[in-house]
């Protein structure tokens, strides 16, 4: 039976060509944006390197102090990490960098602005970065202060044509590194790997940065295992009441908090859309974060659907309409209005999937555009197996919902008066 709804649902979509047209421009559309929209959260959180160990790993990203009359806030410094986050019990490994920042690198006389990042050892332990030449920053490039650096391809590219750069002196920011490896580049939508160049923490013009409450440093911490993230929080969280803030005469409360990749991104989206107060989404937790966040982006995207789906309802209630005199023929011959509504959903699916699968390929061609115009650095999007099952579950909800109504309707037609052409 579903062999004969199929070949009806070919031959129903060949008679009106004009109406198939329609419907499946409003589906290809649709899920062009949808999964390019899935794609690239996926980049943006999905376990790809050199993140692969985020099931496990917790960042110290926001830190603020609290007075009665007062409030400083901002990222962490080097002398807070350092002894209080780098100082956590039991856990497997804990990275302090800086965030990236601008700087200018004067090559050969020719001016190139780079983003720079400065890391301890530990950074290339906890970040697997694929290595096309050399090796990753040691904990004695870090002790030493050894002016030595990363770079990334492009950078590479870009300084050196391409040629091997192991062995190379790189001028960045007024100092020399001689460079001690290249990796592949990082999207910079993955902000803490993220860099053109990497050089030691110990590098810094000056030392004032190992007294540092406040700064530009980032922590990560790794756990040996995922079970052991909320004791890793515990832990953190129970030091706070005994930091020594740097004036108590006007503070008397530090925040902070210890939390994944995917909170901390969640919780700026949230603020940065309006959906939530930049204040109250750094408090919450992570599963209200993770709730709130995941809800907002599935009405977001059902919204999106609603008013094509509308659309196509009003498309296929036509197309339905049209054959009401074959429905009073099945009706009179017995068919069952379960029947009538498994033949019309099935017919709406292969419509359904038919623009799917051409909206998957367009959505290949708009990922590859983005990607190519380097809109955002180093990101390359692509649909792999999670965003081909979104995109799958989309469409067979894009179906169901445009197609159910219109089913259900001519269920409902009246089998003398479909007979005669007419209907209610």
């Amino acid at each position: 039976m579903l062999l004969s709804y199929l070949q009806i649902a070919l031959k129903v979509l060949l008679r009106r060509p004009f109406f198939t047209f329609v419907s499946l421009f409003a589906i290809s559309f649709t899920l062009v944006v949808l999964v390019t929209s899935s794609a690239i959260l996926d980049h943006l959180f999905g376990p790809m390197a050199p993140e692969t160990r985020q099931d496990r790993t917790l960042g110290l990203y926001y830190q603020r102090m609290v007075g009665d009359d007062w409030i400083w806030d901002g990222t962490s410094g080097y002398g807070f990490l350092d002894q209080y986050v780098r100082t956590l019990p039991d856990v497997e490994r804990v990275a302090l960098f800086t965030e990236h920042a601008l700087v200018v690198s004067y090559q050969s006389g020719v001016k190139t602005e780079l983003f720079a990042k400065r890391t301890d050892g530990q950074f290339w332990q906890v970040f697997d970065f694929e290595f096309l030449e050399g090796r990753g920053l040691t904990d004695d490039d870090e002790q030493n202060g050894a002016p030595v650096a990363v770079i990334n391809a492009t950078t590479r590219e870009r300084l050196f044509g391409g040629r091997p750069a192991v062995g190379e002196t790189l001028a960045v920011d007024g100092q020399s590194f001689q460079i001690v490896g290249v990796v592949a580049d990082v999207s910079s939508l993955r902000t803490n790997p993220f860099s053109d160049v990497w050089v030691p923490i110990s590098t810094a013009k000056t030392s004032g940065y190992r007294q540092g409450f406040f700064g530009d440093f980032r922590a990560v911490v790794v756990a040996r295992d995922r079970v052991d993230l909320p004791r890793i929080r515990a832990d953190f969280k129970s030091l706070l009441p005994d930091v020594q803030l740097p004036d108590p005469t006007h503070y008397d409360t530090l925040e902070a908090r210890l939390e994944s990749w995917f909170e901390m991104t969640a919780k700026l989206m949230l603020s940065r859309t309006g959906l939530d107060d930049y204040d109250q989404v750094q408090v919450r937790s992570e599963s209200s974060v993770a709730a709130r966040f995941w809800t907002a982006t599935a009405l977001a995207g059902f919204l999106f659907m609603l008013l094509p789906s509308v659309n196509l309802v009003n498309v296929n209630v036509s197309r339905i309409m049209e054959r009401s005199s074959e429905i009073g023929v099945r009706k009179a011959f017995g068919a069952s209005a379960r029947t009538l509504v498994g033949q019309f959903v099935v017919e709406n699916l292969v419509l359904t999937l038919i623009g799917g699968a051409l909206g998957l390929l367009l959505s290949i061609g708009a990922l590859e555009l983005l990607s190519d115009s380097a809109l955002i650095p180093y990101a390359r999007f692509e649909i792999n197996l999670r965003v081909f099952a979104s995109g799958l579950a989309i469409a067979l909800f894009f179906g169901l919902l445009s197609g159910v109504y219109p089913a259900w309707r001519m269920s409902r037609l009246d089998p003398i008066e479909a007979l005669r052409g007419r209907s209610r």
